[in-house]
């Protein structure tokens, strides 16, 4: 790699790490092609991103960043799975690893807070920020629906009295 290269590349994932919210490292030796073509079109749908890069280039990447603590993950072919979203890339990552046991999560950051194989885990599990949105929006429609049950409830009550008294009466 020529020295422009290099320092292109450095911007680039510098850039990268400046505006993500979350990093997860991971080795992926042993997977083949068609499965690292399977994991970046996962975390693609997500809204997130896979980088393979040379490790001291990442590390150079990394400096003034607030992932700056993923560093010391940088050893043996490393993959760095970020996004903005803090839960997309880690439940991509671990959904992964589950299906591909070559793909070995070391650990990740959030921000300044540097995370071992279990918080990745614990991010993970988190639901998504569309999942929370939708909650949310359930819980704000929730009372206007059983308000407007409430009031449609007894004239539905008096209509089936009404109704009752109606078909006793044609069968007498």
């Amino acid at each position: 790699m020529e020295r422009a290269a290099k320092k292109d590349a450095v911007e680039a994932l510098n850039e990268v790490f400046k505006t993500t919210s979350v990093a997860v490292v991971a080795h992926y030796s042993g997977l083949t092609v068609a499965q690292m073509q399977k994991l970046r079109m996962q975390m693609k749908q997500a809204g997130a991103s896979v980088k393979v890069s040379k490790n001291r280039l990442a590390k150079i990447a990394l400096e003034g960043t607030d992932v700056v603590a993923i560093g010391s993950l940088l050893k043996g072919p490393t993959v760095i799975a970020t996004s903005k979203d803090p839960v997309a890339a880690p439940k991509v990552a671990m959904e992964f690893a589950k299906a591909n046991e070559q793909f070995v999560i070391l650990g990740g950051s959030m921000g300044k807070t540097v995370l071992d194989v279990n918080g990745v885990k614990a991010l993970a599990s988190l639901p998504s920020l569309d999942e929370l949105r939708g909650k949310l929006v359930g819980l704000l429609v929730a009372p206007a629906t059983k308000i407007a049950q409430l009031s449609t409830a007894p004239a539905a009550k008096l209509a089936r009295v009404v109704q009752a008294y109606a078909s006793k009466s044609e069968a007498a």
